[in-house]
């Protein structure tokens, strides 16, 4: 009998895996949350100077993730690795998945994203597939595993906030 569970590594060259960022410009300018690192640390941010914002496709080069990781600051807590590769091991499925079109809900909501990241070593870009978006507008990724992730990153916020 062979065991049929695929073992999910997590390339030690890819700084970020996920990130929740809100931001909102209605009531003064907003800008905060975390990444969770390949190593399962929790790096917060809020309202940095000099960020980098990802082009249309979502993507960032390693330099432009590397100065956003100095704006972070360590919250001293850290995902267990067996949580972490577990949910790392969802990012392909999710990147490789369709985003229901984005659907104005409010307004002066800001938004709430939830994304994770693939990493090329070759090029060294990061691009990000959004999990879920909430706020003035929504849309979610259809693959089955997006809500798992959306209600694991969602909890780890709520700590964070606590």
């Amino acid at each position: 009998m062979t065991d049929c569970k695929k073992t999910v590594t997590i390339n030690p060259k890819q700084a970020i895996l996920f990130q929740v960022e809100y931001v909102n410009y209605a009531w003064g300018y907003q800008h905060n949350g975390f990444f969770i690192d390949n190593e399962g640390y929790i790096l917060s941010y809020k309202n940095p100077e000099n960020w980098n914002w990802p082009d249309k496709s979502l993507s960032l080069t390693g330099q432009q993730v590397r100065a956003n990781l100095e704006s972070c600051i360590k919250t001293g807590e850290k995902i267990a690795a067996e949580e972490l590769i577990k949910n790392a091991g969802y990012i392909k499925n999710i990147a490789l998945s369709k985003v229901t079109a984005l659907k104005n809900v409010a307004a002066d909501a800001g938004s709430l994203k939830y994304i994770c990241y693939q990493y090329s070593g070759s090029s060294e870009i990061y691009t990000g597939y959004i999990i879920k978006e909430e706020g003035n507008f929504t849309c979610e990724n259809l693959n089955f595993f997006s809500k798992k992730v959306t209600t694991w990153l969602k909890r780890i916020k709520d700590t964070l906030n606590k």
